[in-house]
């Protein structure tokens, strides 16, 4: 049982939701409008986590391209 199934709140300072996602800081990092640098791990309600994927959807595909 992880953090997000104990009830964390999103790490977005504004938001008062609950966590469904967690992730690494370096990886949510990619994105600077959230405002989530300097974190170890990161937790995303919903919205923010959606908001994270479309701003970093080119980066993210680069990323996996350069793996494979």
């Amino acid at each position: 049982m992880g953090r997000v199934d104990k009830g964390v709140k999103c790490s977005v300072g504004s938001c008062e939701n609950m966590a469904e996602r967690s992730m690494s800081g370096t990886k949510a990092s990619m994105d600077p409008d959230l405002g989530l640098g300097g974190s170890k791990h990161v937790y995303l309600c919903k919205e923010h986590y959606k908001e994270w994927k479309k701003s970093t959807k080119e980066d993210r595909k680069n990323e996996r391209a350069r793996w494979a």
